[in-house]
């Protein structure tokens, strides 16, 4: 049986990206597009706000594998897309939120 830190390490790596400086004119579609070329995009998802529907200017993209994801960071990170250029990496946990704090 496969060590249990092993395996929880495997899950943990990054098949999520973080995409920042995105253009308000970005779709989706756009983003899939341009991740499509480095391997299977699970996902993408441009975080919009949610009172107005505008996007935030970063959005999210998962790839099918880890191996795809590295290639994704390094051909896609700097590039121009819709007049920005895009800021690709690892996507990080959301801190988690203590509901008891008053900050």
């Amino acid at each position: 049986m496969p060590d249990a830190k092993l395996r929880v390490k495997e899950l943990m790596m990054g098949k999520k990206l973080y995409v920042g400086n995105l253009s308000y004119n970005t779709s989706e579609d756009g983003l899939r597009n341009l991740f499509q070329s480095y391997g299977t995009v699970a996902s993408a998802k441009i975080i919009v706000d949610r009172d107005s529907g505008v996007s935030k200017g970063f959005g999210f993209v998962e790839m099918g594998s880890d191996d795809e994801a590295s290639a994704a960071i390094a051909g896609t990170n700097g590039v121009d897309l819709d007049g920005r250029q895009i800021k690709v990496n690892e996507a990080m946990d959301k801190p988690r939120r203590d509901n008891n704090s008053r900050w």
